[in-house]
């Protein structure tokens, strides 16, 4: 996963010098307070507290996109302080605020917080692998033929998006379903209405436009989009809700930095794909359909409060048809979290970052010790006291030691948990050139026999080393991503079938992560940092085939990833690729298609209504656990109970709760049903219909040893049935939905 060291804004405000005007910090998270010391460094180097910026520098002050809470009024506060207001939320707003108006604008009596970050990183595992979708969802019966999404809004947020590629059109490929798409990167055209970027809402300037602005370099959407709604064109790839509409957006991510003027980097923020998200569910209520999001980007939580504001504005976004899935992340096989328990002198683990950054987060109520060594010709050591990390007051411990041979820079700093004020959270940040760990081994431990200290990987990684074999601290947990780590968002991880798959050369592939549904290690695991469940669903993620861009292709013909395309084809004299891939990026935009087939049957469907299905029908790969939990939440989505339940059936006793596995069933033009056996049955069988209350229609009965059957329901009225199939062979019996 690429990540932008953006992405930990306490550490940048760590690393930064204490020079700044007259602001209220205790208002800003830590990028808002970063480019507030910034500015004033840069336009100011002998600036006191007690002075303003120049009048000058106002109107050329660069742009953060943040989200403002502001009890009072508003409109003036912000119109003052030079604001552009860009969606509101009751008192939170999302808004343009000048650089150099941050530290006036958090003086303001009524303004209660200010808040952005950057960092989005990619929740795709890092080696590019294949799905056979249908063998996959055999273990939970294949896509009811009756949903398929349509009438239903399909939004995905993603990168490197080919707005060309078949899949998204019908199956056929004649009938185009983008409907818009808004590109923040784009170069934004005079009079736009957008923050940034520019938008496409016609087929020919969809087309014309071909693909996102990091399509050249990136095509992570084109797949995700592809799970979540594509038709699968020709092929056994389609997606979850393959008639569904679909508006995208594509937003900036850590690897799209250089495609940005740097004078307008701080306008992409979270808070930019928080109007991203707006956008999609504002076309869909202008049309009046409900809405789901599938969003496969994110980066660490935190205690700092870097997302109090993003998380109330999601929780504003979420509502009656209107449903927000995010995937976990993949760091699930990373050790990410140790606790020292009082009654326990020490805990500990060696750490290393390629980068030369290592980044910890302790949280306490009690005072303890840090101890960081440095293992050279000769082992040196420091020791600092919990109490000399300054608390919430601006300041850092900013000290350089020589440890081992070689210079560290560590920095510190102390504040309340955002949980839990009675906790103490304390970042550390060890900075060393040309690494921290890697050349010369660095443990990091914690001491004090008295004390209950819980400590967070921020960045760098935690490993053992012979040299002190007892420094092995550290656990798989706590490694879900924000934002789906919000309650009011689904959160995704990925379970695993395939093993291996062949590419368009021949080669066979080996990428084994399990099978039978079992979680994929690399899926990351909850508990959230404040102690909830997540994930909540699981769902295929590993080896999972889809759509790959074309212009990525074109421009990158010897990727790494372009060796897991398991087939080219030509299409408008284009030649596009089904691709193999794997991650909880995979997993997020299954389920989202899986909604909308929900939406499509109940369109007023409510986050709360989902978690209450997903409770009640999701397969459960390990049933010696107790669900939901921190490893696979609730179990796998299963989108026929998932049907049945939500239109009420699941109650009728005659209705088997499982679909065939080797029937066909297809409604030819006449309104009769065709009922095509993949091998022909070998007893006789009995086919009920019944009507969505549960009432038999008919029963008919049919003889063995056929491929095809027909039964005709042409003088039904239009609407939905349940056919239940009895008899044949064991994998004959059960129940579909059709739509007459």
């Amino acid at each position: 996963m690429k990540r932008l060291f953006l992405a930990f804004g306490i550490l940048l405000w760590l690393s930064l010098p204490a020079i700044a005007q007259q602001a209220n910090y205790s208002k800003m998270s830590s990028l808002v307070r970063r480019l507030t010391v910034e500015h004033a460094t840069r336009y100011h180097p002998s600036t006191t507290r007690n002075q303003v910026p120049s009048k000058d520098n106002i109107d050329v002050s660069p742009e953060l996109c943040a989200f403002v809470q502001i009890d009072g009024n508003a409109d003036s506060i912000m119109q003052v302080n030079g604001c552009r207001k860009l969606a509101s939320f009751g008192h939170i707003f999302i808004a343009s605020i000048p650089i150099n108006r941050l530290s006036q604008l958090s003086l303001e009596k009524d303004v209660n917080r200010i808040e952005a970050r950057q960092g989005n990183s990619l929740h795709m595992d890092s080696v590019a692998i294949e799905l056979n979708t249908l063998p996959v969802y055999a273990g939970t019966s294949p896509l009811p033929q009756a949903f398929s999404g349509k009438g239903v809004v399909v939004g995905v947020q993603d990168v490197g998006f080919d707005l060309t590629h078949p899949n998204f059109y019908d199956a056929t490929g004649q009938q185009y379903r983008i409907k818009r798409f808004w590109d923040q990167l784009a170069q934004q055209k005079p009079g736009s209405q957008l923050y940034v970027g520019d938008e496409y809402t016609t087929e020919s300037e969809l087309l014309h436009k071909a693909h996102s602005l990091d399509g050249l370099k990136q095509t992570h959407g084109t797949h995700t989009l592809g799970i979540a709604a594509g038709s699968g064109y020709n092929s056994a790839y389609r997606g979850m809700a393959y008639e569904s509409d679909i508006c995208l957006v594509s937003n900036a991510i850590s690897a799209d930095a250089e495609l940005i003027d740097s004078a307008n980097y701080s306008k992409y923020t979270y808070s930019t794909d928080a109007l991203g998200f707006k956008y999609m569910m504002d076309y869909a209520q202008k049309m009046n359909q409900p809405c789901v999001i599938s969003y496969s980007e994110g980066s660490n939580q935190d205690f700092s409060g870097e997302d109090v504001l993003y998380e109330q504005i999601l929780d504003s976004l979420s509502g009656p048809g209107k449903i927000i899935v995010a995937s976990a992340g993949n760091d699930g096989l990373q050790k990410t979290y140790f606790r020292k328990p009082v009654g326990v002198s020490s805990a500990g683990t060696f750490v290393y970052d390629s980068n030369g950054m290592a980044y910890l987060t302790m949280k306490s109520s009690s005072r303890y010790k840090i101890k960081l060594v440095a293992y050279g010709i000769t082992e040196d050591s420091v020791v600092i006291s919990s109490r000399q990390i300054p608390y919430n007051n601006g300041q850092i411990l900013n000290d350089t030691v020589m440890l081992g041979g070689r210079q560290h820079v560590i920095l510190a700093i102390s504040y309340p948990s955002s949980y839990n004020a009675s906790e103490t959270v304390s970042d550390v940040l060890i900075k060393s050139n040309p690494d921290v760990g890697v050349s010369l081994p660095f443990s990091f431990e914690v001491q004090g026999n008295s004390a209950d200290v819980e400590v967070y990987r921020g960045n760098g990684y935690w490993v053992t080393n012979s040299i002190r074999p007892a420094l092995s601290a550290g656990e798989c947990t706590h490694s879900v991503n924000s934002p789906s780590s919000a309650p009011s968002v689904i959160c995704v991880g990925a379970t695993s079938y395939r093993t291996s798959f062949t590419n368009y050369l021949g080669e066979k592939r080996l990428y084994n992560q399990g099978t039978n549904g079992i979680r994929g290690p690399y899926s990351s695991v909850g508990p959230t940092y404040d102690e909830r469940i997540k994930p909540d669903v699981m769902a295929p993620g590993t080896n999972v085939i889809s759509s790959y861009s074309s212009y990525y292709i074109e421009a990158n013909p010897h990727a790494s990833d372009v060796k897991s395309d398991v087939a080219h084809f030509l299409f408008n004299g284009r030649t596009y690729a089904w691709n193999c891939n794997s991650g909880t990026s995979m997993a997020a935009p299954v389920v989202a298609g899986a909604i909308a087939l929900w939406l499509q049957a109940k369109p007023t469907l409510t986050r709360a209504e989902v978690m209450d299905v997903l409770s009640k029908t999701c397969s459960q790969y390990d049933t010696t656990l107790s669900y939901p939990n921190n490893y696979y939440g609730y179990g796998q989505i299963d989108v026929y109970k998932g049907l049945l339940n939500i239109l009420g059936i699941s109650g009728i006793e005659d209705i088997s709760q499982n679909q065939p596995t080797a029937i066909r069933f297809d409604i030819l033009n006449d309104g009769v049903v065709e009922i095509r056996f993949k091998q022909k049955p070998i007893n006789p069988f009995s086919v009920n219909l019944y009507s969505t209350n549960g009432t038999l229609l008919t029963i008919q009965h049919y003889v063995k040893g056929q491929l095809s059957y027909r039964l005709d329901i042409s003088n039904r009225p239009r609407g939905v049935y349940v056919i239940q199939v009895n008899g044949g062979t064991m994998s004959t019996t059960g129940s579909t939905l059709i739509r007459r």
